[in-house]
Protein backbone atom coordinates (compact mmCIF):
# COMPACT_ATOMS: atom_id res chain seq x y z
CA UNK A 1 0.00 0.00 0.00
CA UNK A 2 0.97 3.58 -0.72
CA UNK A 3 2.62 5.42 2.21
CA UNK A 4 2.04 9.23 1.77
CA UNK A 5 4.56 10.51 4.13
CA UNK A 6 7.32 7.81 2.74
CA UNK A 7 6.96 7.19 -0.96
CA UNK A 8 5.89 10.29 -1.80
CA UNK A 9 8.12 13.07 -2.71
CA UNK A 10 8.11 16.29 -1.13
CA UNK A 11 7.81 18.34 -4.04
CA UNK A 12 8.84 19.20 -7.88
CA UNK A 13 10.98 22.16 -6.91
CA UNK A 14 11.46 21.65 -3.23
CA UNK A 15 11.69 23.73 -0.56
CA UNK A 16 10.35 26.33 -3.30
CA UNK A 17 7.49 24.02 -4.68
CA UNK A 18 6.36 21.45 -2.28
CA UNK A 19 3.76 18.72 -2.22
CA UNK A 20 1.59 18.69 1.22
CA UNK A 21 -0.78 15.83 1.75
CA UNK A 22 -4.33 17.49 3.56
CA UNK A 23 -5.32 15.91 6.81
CA UNK A 24 -8.21 18.41 7.62
CA UNK A 25 -9.64 19.92 5.52
CA UNK A 26 -10.67 23.51 5.94
CA UNK A 27 -13.59 24.70 7.97
CA UNK A 28 -13.74 20.63 9.84
CA UNK A 29 -13.88 20.20 12.90
CA UNK A 30 -13.14 16.33 12.85
CA UNK A 31 -9.30 15.89 13.45
CA UNK A 32 -8.14 13.44 11.00
CA UNK A 33 -4.61 12.53 10.90
CA UNK A 34 -2.24 10.04 9.21
CA UNK A 35 -1.70 6.77 10.89
CA UNK A 36 2.11 6.01 10.45
CA UNK A 37 2.41 2.85 10.56
CA UNK A 38 -0.83 1.90 7.59
CA UNK A 39 -0.28 5.38 5.76
CA UNK A 40 -4.13 5.58 5.88
CA UNK A 41 -6.38 8.46 7.40
CA UNK A 42 -7.98 8.01 10.55
CA UNK A 43 -10.28 10.41 12.83
CA UNK A 44 -8.59 10.90 15.99
CA UNK A 45 -10.99 13.21 17.82
CA UNK A 46 -13.70 15.55 17.28
CA UNK A 47 -12.16 19.26 18.52
CA UNK A 48 -13.57 19.73 21.95
CA UNK A 49 -13.63 23.82 21.46
CA UNK A 50 -16.30 25.56 18.76
CA UNK A 51 -13.49 26.08 16.66
CA UNK A 52 -12.35 25.06 12.78
CA UNK A 53 -9.80 25.19 10.79
CA UNK A 54 -8.72 27.91 8.97
CA UNK A 55 -7.66 26.06 6.19
CA UNK A 56 -6.61 22.72 4.82
CA UNK A 57 -4.27 20.79 7.34
CA UNK A 58 -1.47 18.37 6.66
CA UNK A 59 1.83 17.82 6.50
CA UNK A 60 5.04 17.77 3.41
CA UNK A 61 6.09 13.89 3.08
CA UNK A 62 9.53 12.87 3.88
CA UNK A 63 9.76 15.11 6.46
CA UNK A 64 10.40 15.25 10.00
CA UNK A 65 9.66 18.21 12.32
CA UNK A 66 11.07 18.54 15.69
CA UNK A 67 7.98 16.35 17.49
CA UNK A 68 9.43 13.78 15.25
CA UNK A 69 6.28 13.65 13.06
CA UNK A 70 5.90 15.30 9.76
CA UNK A 71 6.40 19.21 9.00
CA UNK A 72 2.73 20.78 9.46
CA UNK A 73 1.14 23.06 6.86
CA UNK A 74 -1.72 25.19 6.58
CA UNK A 75 -3.13 25.71 2.87
CA UNK A 76 -5.13 28.89 2.30
CA UNK A 77 -7.79 26.82 -0.61
CA UNK A 78 -10.34 28.83 -2.14
CA UNK A 79 -12.71 25.34 -1.44
CA UNK A 80 -11.66 22.73 0.96
CA UNK A 81 -10.69 19.81 -0.47
CA UNK A 82 -10.68 16.23 1.49
CA UNK A 83 -8.09 14.06 3.24
CA UNK A 84 -5.45 12.22 1.77
CA UNK A 85 -5.90 14.90 -1.14
CA UNK A 86 -2.40 16.32 -2.69
CA UNK A 87 -1.73 19.63 -3.38
CA UNK A 88 1.35 21.27 -5.01
CA UNK A 89 2.28 24.62 -2.83
CA UNK A 90 4.16 27.08 -2.45
CA UNK A 91 5.46 28.14 0.77
CA UNK A 92 4.61 31.77 2.11
CA UNK A 93 5.41 32.20 5.82
CA UNK A 94 5.67 29.92 8.89
CA UNK A 95 3.62 30.34 12.27
CA UNK A 96 6.06 28.84 15.45
CA UNK A 97 3.99 27.83 18.67
CA UNK A 98 4.56 25.19 21.41
CA UNK A 99 2.37 22.51 22.09
CA UNK A 100 2.75 21.02 25.66
CA UNK A 101 6.35 22.99 26.18
CA UNK A 102 7.59 20.91 22.51
CA UNK A 103 8.08 23.38 19.81
CA UNK A 104 5.28 23.14 16.72
CA UNK A 105 5.87 24.44 13.39
CA UNK A 106 3.07 25.24 10.93
CA UNK A 107 4.22 26.79 7.59
CA UNK A 108 1.75 28.65 5.57
CA UNK A 109 1.60 27.85 2.09
CA UNK A 110 -1.01 28.94 -1.01
CA UNK A 111 -1.71 26.55 -4.24
CA UNK A 112 0.66 26.70 -6.67
CA UNK A 113 -1.97 25.98 -9.12
CA UNK A 114 -4.85 28.22 -8.29
CA UNK A 115 -4.75 31.39 -9.82
CA UNK A 116 -6.24 33.53 -6.92
CA UNK A 117 -3.21 33.08 -5.08
CA UNK A 118 -0.74 33.46 -8.55
CA UNK A 119 0.49 37.07 -6.46
CA UNK A 120 1.16 35.74 -2.59
CA UNK A 121 4.86 35.35 -2.13
CA UNK A 122 5.37 36.48 0.89
CA UNK A 123 3.21 37.29 4.39
CA UNK A 124 2.47 40.80 3.35
CA UNK A 125 0.62 39.43 0.71
CA UNK A 126 -1.59 37.71 2.99
CA UNK A 127 -4.82 39.90 4.92
CA UNK A 128 -3.55 40.90 8.04
CA UNK A 129 -6.90 39.07 9.11
CA UNK A 130 -6.47 35.85 7.94
CA UNK A 131 -3.25 35.51 9.85
CA UNK A 132 -4.64 36.62 12.96
CA UNK A 133 -7.48 34.09 12.72
CA UNK A 134 -4.64 31.48 12.20
CA UNK A 135 -3.05 32.57 15.08
CA UNK A 136 -6.51 32.49 17.57
CA UNK A 137 -7.13 29.03 16.20
CA UNK A 138 -3.87 27.27 17.25
CA UNK A 139 -3.93 29.16 20.23
CA UNK A 140 -7.26 28.30 22.06
CA UNK A 141 -8.31 24.76 19.87
CA UNK A 142 -7.31 22.39 22.28
CA UNK A 143 -8.47 24.92 25.52
CA UNK A 144 -11.12 22.58 26.62
CA UNK A 145 -8.88 19.27 25.95
CA UNK A 146 -6.58 20.75 28.83
CA UNK A 147 -3.44 21.78 26.38
CA UNK A 148 -0.78 24.30 26.78
CA UNK A 149 -0.21 26.04 23.64
CA UNK A 150 1.72 29.37 23.39
CA UNK A 151 1.83 31.05 20.20
CA UNK A 152 5.79 32.61 19.49
CA UNK A 153 4.37 34.38 16.32
CA UNK A 154 4.92 34.45 12.00
CA UNK A 155 8.38 34.56 10.56
CA UNK A 156 8.63 35.14 6.59
CA UNK A 157 9.25 32.79 3.65
CA UNK A 158 12.79 32.30 3.69
CA UNK A 159 12.68 31.25 7.57
CA UNK A 160 9.67 28.23 6.43
CA UNK A 161 12.18 27.34 3.06
CA UNK A 162 15.14 26.96 6.12
CA UNK A 163 12.51 25.24 8.23
CA UNK A 164 11.83 22.79 5.23
CA UNK A 165 15.48 22.08 4.12
CA UNK A 166 15.95 21.37 7.56
CA UNK A 167 13.32 18.80 8.17
CA UNK A 168 13.71 17.42 4.99
CA UNK A 169 17.42 16.41 6.00
CA UNK A 170 16.16 15.21 9.76
CA UNK A 171 13.95 12.93 7.82
CA UNK A 172 16.55 11.34 5.39
CA UNK A 173 19.07 11.05 8.29
CA UNK A 174 16.32 9.23 10.66
CA UNK A 175 15.28 7.43 7.64
CA UNK A 176 18.62 6.31 6.96
CA UNK A 177 19.28 4.78 10.74
CA UNK A 178 15.81 3.09 10.46
CA UNK A 179 16.82 1.50 7.26
CA UNK A 180 20.39 0.49 8.60
CA UNK A 181 18.74 -0.70 12.37
CA UNK A 182 16.39 -3.08 9.90
CA UNK A 183 19.76 -4.20 7.77
CA UNK A 184 21.53 -5.06 11.06
CA UNK A 185 18.18 -6.80 12.77
CA UNK A 186 18.04 -9.15 9.67
CA UNK A 187 21.49 -9.90 10.03
CA UNK A 188 21.50 -10.64 13.53
CA UNK A 189 18.08 -12.83 12.65
CA UNK A 190 19.86 -14.95 9.82
CA UNK A 191 23.28 -15.64 11.89
CA UNK A 192 21.06 -16.94 14.99
CA UNK A 193 19.27 -19.22 12.29
CA UNK A 194 22.84 -20.44 11.15
CA UNK A 195 24.01 -21.12 14.70
CA UNK A 196 21.08 -23.32 15.00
Amino acid sequence: MFHPWHELEPGPDAPDRMHVVVEIPRGSRNKYELDKNTGMFKLDRLLYSSVHYPGDYGFFPQTYAQDDDPLDAIVMTTVPTFPGCIIEVRPIGIFRMTDKDEMDEKVLCVPARDPLYDGYAALTDVAPHFLREVEHFFSVYKDLEGGRVHPMGWEDEASARAVIVECMARYAVKRQAENLGRIAQQSASERAGHEL
